[in-house]
């Protein structure tokens, strides 16, 4: 169960409540933020005209697998003042998780980082700030390109 905070509404001073998903634990957000995430990346290859299910997926690969999302994160933190102090959180909230499980082609440091950054989407979603999730998305985007670019 999400804890509920309260809000105070504009109209009779009514209170209405929302859920409070920074108290969600780091790897449900995670599972959120993955699912989110994928589904973006998804609609931006097909959107960029690759059709066939096997150019998909090894495209996707260099936006979604653990090893992708953990460079992101890397330069995301790097970047000065580009995560707020919540966003930092909520990433830390989803590395720190005591995961039983692991990706298959991933060291376990890559892995919780990736997992945080799932978990930054997640909350990022959950709490409908859509704005700034596909701002960071597009931002995720922009950088994967721009690095497959100075590798040809």
């Amino acid at each position: 169960m999400i804890p509920l905070k309260e809000l105070d509404g504009e109209e009779d001073n009514k209170h209405m409540t929302e859920k409070n998903w920074a108290l969600l634990n780091g790897l449900a957000l995670a599972y959120v933020g993955d699912a989110i995430y994928e589904t973006y990346i998804r609609d931006y290859l097909v959107e960029q005209g690759y059709t066939k299910p096997s150019q998909l997926h090894k495209t996707a690969t260099h936006f979604v697998s653990a090893k992708a999302q953990s460079f992101l994160m890397h330069e995301m933190l790097a970047e000065e003042d580009f995560l707020t102090e919540e966003e930092v959180t909520m990433y830390k909230r989803g590395r720190n998780s005591k995961s039983y499980t692991s990706a298959k082609n991933a060291d376990i440091t890559t892995y919780r980082v990736a997992t945080g950054f799932e978990s930054l989407m997640g909350y990022l979603h959950l709490a409908k700030r859509t704005e700034r999730m596909e701002e960071l998305i597009q931002w995720c985007i922009k950088k994967v390109e721009d690095t497959k670019d100075d590798k040809r």
